[in-house]
């Protein structure tokens, strides 16, 4: 059976580093979504949370807005070891 999760239960690989790459930015969930949303991505500080939180998948167009925000490339966002090959 495929479950779509990590192993600690969360919904996206990223969440973590959004969150990590947001503080080094210096700010909040509202500005971070505020930000996208000039860029033309639709999300709201709850997704941003839930995303941070796990709780909710990150589709790829989301990964490219999220990039642009934080000036970095997609492996950036993803943690050192995703389980695909490396």
């Amino acid at each position: 059976m495929f479950i779509n999760k990590t192993k600690e239960g969360r919904n996206n690989v990223c969440g973590v580093r959004v969150a990590e790459l947001r503080n080094q930015l210096g700010v909040s969930q509202r500005e971070l979504a505020d930000r996208l949303q000039v860029l033309g991505l639709d999300v709201d500080k709850n997704a941003i949370q839930r995303i941070e939180a796990g709780k909710r998948f990150v589709t790829d167009i989301e990964l490219v807005y999220l990039c642009e925000v934080f000036g970095v490339r997609y492996n950036d966002l993803l943690p050192e070891r995703t389980g695909c090959g490396n």
